[in-house]
């Protein structure tokens, strides 16, 4: 007997709702969707833009030949093809290696916003006297721009003020 008390109760509450003009979706129910898909498409969008910003040095592999000996946190990387990977989804922790030379390290990065998109991928190097030091890293397309921290070596001359310049190196992606 319960099953038809049952039965006659989903009938009276199906004769009592108030339908809209989809015969199986209530007013009520089509109310929110709407207040709520008002914010939900540009909650969407920035959120796909700013993962395809953050993904793009974790999806890309940084290729350049680097015609000096360079020191990145506090190791140095010598002469010849320099390949530079993500290791993280943020770009945080990067792998600089030298493959010839069997030569690689870690380095933490930061990323910063450039005012505008980089025009082609570079390497950005300070100079002091015979000393390289990787600082930066560009992107083509990309208006970010990841910092490397500096070394210990790099302190010290700064903290002589010794001369620095800066050298930007073309790279590629792949």
């Amino acid at each position: 007997m319960d099953l038809f008390r049952d039965l006659v109760q989903y009938r009276l509450t199906l004769v009592g709702t108030k339908r809209s003009s989809s015969p199986s979706f209530p007013t009520i129910h089509k109310e929110k969707l709407m207040k709520n898909a008002k914010w939900m498409l540009p909650v969407m969008l920035m959120l796909l833009s700013g993962l395809m910003a953050a993904q793009s040095l974790a999806s890309s592999t940084v290729v350049a030949q680097v015609p000096f000996d360079f020191m990145a946190n506090n190791k140095i990387i010598p002469a010849g093809e320099c390949v530079i990977q993500s290791l993280d989804m943020d770009a945080r922790v990067l792998t600089i290696r030298n493959v010839a030379a069997k030569k690689s390290l870690l380095a933490q990065s930061s990323r910063d916003d450039a005012k505008q998109a980089a025009d082609s991928t570079v390497l950005v190097f300070k100079h002091y006297g015979n000393q390289y030091f990787l600082s930066e890293i560009r992107l083509e397309g990309s208006n970010q721009t990841y910092r490397l921290s500096e070394s210990r070596a790099e302190a010290e001359l700064r903290a002589q003020n010794a001369p620095a310049s800066q050298l930007t190196l073309l790279a590629s992606l792949k």
